[in-house]
């Protein structure tokens, strides 16, 4: 659900005001999504994992010890790739703006919050 012309200058007001009290808290939330693992490795980690374990139960099947190391480093590199993060690249001014509409929860959520206190009081 989209933000209103009022929410969006709210938000855009807190925001600043959260960069100029507290700017190191400020850059850890910016950076925060680059943290969080990506659907697209993991699936694409299970897809390898997948390969991995029909390359051992071959081994297995063929009784044939080498093919079953592979497929057990073939499922090792498939975890990796599961739970791997994803590596930005770009200009980190893009990066900033696709991190702010991914806050918008978060700083919503704050907003929130703080409209409750101030009808409390």
């Amino acid at each position: 659900m989209p933000l209103s012309e009022h929410e969006q200058r709210l938000l855009d007001q807190l925001e600043q005001q959260l960069h100029a009290e507290d700017p190191k808290f400020a850059h850890t939330l910016a950076s925060d999504p680059a943290r969080s693992l990506s659907t697209r490795h993991i699936v694409i980690g299970v897809l390898v994992m997948i390969v991995g374990i029909m390359v051992l139960l071959g081994g297995v099947a063929i009784k044939v010890i080498v093919v079953g190391i592979l497929g057990f480093l073939i499922m090792g590199a498939g975890v990796y790739i599961a739970i791997s993060r994803p590596k930005f690249s770009g200009d980190p001014t893009t990066g900033a703006k696709s991190g702010t509409k991914q806050k918008s929860g978060f700083m919503n959520s704050l907003e929130e919050r703080w409209e409750e206190r101030r009808k409390e009081q």
